[in-house]
């Protein structure tokens, strides 16, 4: 990827953030990392920008299965699972039941080009990721805080 061509996508993104409305690049690019999209040729970059969102909730939404529906996972999710209270799993099923939603809509723009919907995916999924990040960072610090207390209690019950 060449600086031009990073300049040459921040330069087409401020069309389409002007046209449409969308977030500030920079602001966008730290939470999904769009500047990727300069290694790829694209005619239209609106879908491109929208893939990269959807990949980065799609993500999410599945390690957050993994959580609330441990059937197959690894290990460490168990670990994870024992330091949630009630209310953090709560508020993590409420977060997958928006993150599946948001996977409907990705099928149906998969299915059904239009600019005018992908450019409403970005901001309600936007939107979203502002709303869900904030409960997630509050989730992970009970997470860490508990992490310790759990691996403390486990060393000192066992002696082999």
């Amino acid at each position: 990827m060449g600086e031009k061509t990073l300049s040459e996508l921040k330069k087409d993104y401020l069309e389409i953030q002007e046209k449409y409305s969308l977030p500030d690049f920079q602001e966008f690019n730290q939470d999904f990392q769009i500047e990727k999209i300069a290694e790829y040729e694209t005619d239209i970059l609106i879908r491109e920008v929208r893939k990269f969102v959807a990949e980065k909730l799609s993500n999410y939404m599945k390690f957050i299965e993994m959580i609330i529906n441990p059937l197959n996972a690894p290990m460490s999710i168990f670990s994870l699972i024992k330091s949630l209270g009630q209310s953090d799993k709560k508020k993590l099923s409420e977060i997958y039941e928006k993150l599946v939603k948001n996977e409907i809509e990705i099928v149906e723009l998969d299915l059904n080009f239009s600019e005018e919907k992908e450019v409403e995916y970005i901001k309600n999924s936007y939107n979203l990721w502002k709303e869900i990040k904030k409960d997630l960072l509050e989730i992970i610090e009970t997470i860490k805080k508990n992490w310790d207390n759990d691996s403390k209690k486990g060393e000192a019950g066992y002696f082999g």
